[in-house]
């Protein structure tokens, strides 16, 4: 199985798509405002953006997006004028994040893991 995409569904798809676009997504469907799908630049999975008339709520999820060279990623975002609500940091669980939010309130993490991952040194055997 191979996660094909995540749909946000939002009352602001102009600025989400931006947003997305932004941190390096490209957009290769454009319906707007009421549909567009975004590719990640690496791998095969894609995110969608759907416009809803129904209220949107928060949710609790987290999009992770894997950086190679995160904090050349977040300074190059820190440039375009993307504001984090966390500078990259090392965490306990072997990887290095940065955290800031999509025009709708969704959290986004940019972060490296590297090996770790998928391999961290307390992996199931």
């Amino acid at each position: 199985m191979n996660l094909n995409q995540v749909t946000i569904y939002t009352d602001k798809p102009l600025e989400t798509v931006e947003f997305y676009q932004k941190l390096g997504l490209e957009l290769i469907v454009d319906s707007r405002p009421r549909y567009a799908r975004l590719l990640c630049p690496n791998g095969d999975s894609t995110l969608s953006v759907h416009t809803s008339d129904e209220q949107i709520s928060v949710s609790n999820i987290v999009l992770y997006f894997e950086c190679e060279d995160l904090d050349a990623k977040f300074s190059e975002l820190k440039n375009k004028g993307l504001n984090f609500e966390q500078d990259p940091t090392d965490q306990t669980w072997l990887w290095r994040e940065a955290y800031l939010s999509d025009p709708n309130g969704n959290r986004i993490c940019l972060f490296h893991g590297g090996e770790n991952r998928k391999n961290p040194p307390w992996r199931v055997k």
